[in-house]
């Protein structure tokens, strides 16, 4: 590791794992389609038109997300009001466990992510709309 990178993302994560509840992927497939959720894809948009997506969910690239939830910012989207449960996910479950640490610090509550991400998802015959 370079001398000047004190923590590593493996060390990143696993701290977000430590302190967000992680959801197992047959446990959220129960999740789609409820009104109580907003299921959060992560990923960026050429992942999503390359590997499909979950309908449903709400695309929100990672680098917008802070902004994004902040009623201050003027980027804010409304949908980060809602009462609601969000459940984060990226391609592999990394991206959405740090992405849901943040949401969680930054006060938006409930949140959790998807244990292995869209990766998991799919290959645990989840819902997929599109892709190439």
């Amino acid at each position: 590791m370079p001398q000047n990178i004190t923590k590593g993302f493996k060390a990143l994560v696993a701290e977000a794992n430590s302190k967000i509840e992680t959801i197992p992927t047959e446990a959220a497939k129960a999740l789609l389609g409820r009104d109580d959720v907003v299921l959060v894809d992560l990923r960026d948009p050429r992942e999503l038109e390359r590997e499909g997506k979950m309908p449903g969910a709400f695309h929100c690239p990672r680098g917008m997300l802070e902004f994004w939830i902040d009623p201050e910012s003027p980027y804010h989207k409304p949908i980060f009001a809602e009462d609601k449960k969000f459940v984060f996910f990226c391609g592999g479950g990394w991206r959405s466990a740090l992405a849901a640490a943040a949401a969680q610090d930054m006060g938006l509550k409930p949140v959790a992510h998807i244990e292995g991400g869209f990766g998991a998802w799919k290959k645990a015959g989840g819902a997929v709309e599109g892709g190439a």
